[in-house]
């Protein structure tokens, strides 16, 4: 479901991967924000991490906060967002059912293309003519050094200086 074609989603997830980022110390090298999925590439910055409670601090709180903003609005979406739990309770989903897709990188060859995949997703879905024109996503800091929603934070592979300026 497009659900991050709402602006104010999109904002509490902006926010919660800020809160995630300060507690769980880890830096953000490239994102984009789809309607209905994300990108986002990350380097913990500890010795020790666990990527699923990295995960879960980024996508519960955008989740809860959304789902109580459709119950105070008596939002005629939430129904869309209902499933019925094993034990018979009514529960509300806004991300997909699963982990979702993480995999570790280790070469700048394959961080320069994964920044290139996740820059390009836009474009390629036909959304804007070039991957600049997406506002919610990192593309314009690398292109032209403008920050955007999300601060990039520098990344020794690629050379990157100081947080969110070229």
């Amino acid at each position: 479901m497009p659900l991050l074609a709402d602006e104010r989603a999109l904002h509490l997830l902006a926010d919660a991967i800020n809160a995630a980022r300060e507690t769980w110390r880890f830096t953000v090298w490239a994102y984009v924000f789809m309607s209905e999925h994300v990108h986002i590439l990350l380097h913990p910055s500890g010795p020790r991490y666990d990527i699923g409670l990295i995960r879960k601090a980024i996508k519960q709180p955008v989740a809860s906060r959304y789902i109580r903003r459709l119950r105070e609005t008596a939002s005629p979406a939430l129904t869309k967002l209902c499933w019925q739990s094993r034990d018979g309770r009514i529960r509300y989903r806004f991300w997909q059912k699963g982990p979702g897709f993480d995999r570790n990188l280790f070469s700048p060859k394959a961080i320069h293309a994964c920044i290139a995949y996740i820059h390009a997703n836009p474009a390629r879905r036909g959304l804007v003519e070039v991957e600049t024109d997406w506002k919610w996503s990192s593309a314009n800091f690398y292109h032209a050094g403008k920050p955007g929603h999300l601060a990039i934070d520098p990344c020794p592979v690629l050379g990157l200086p100081e947080r969110g300026h070229l």
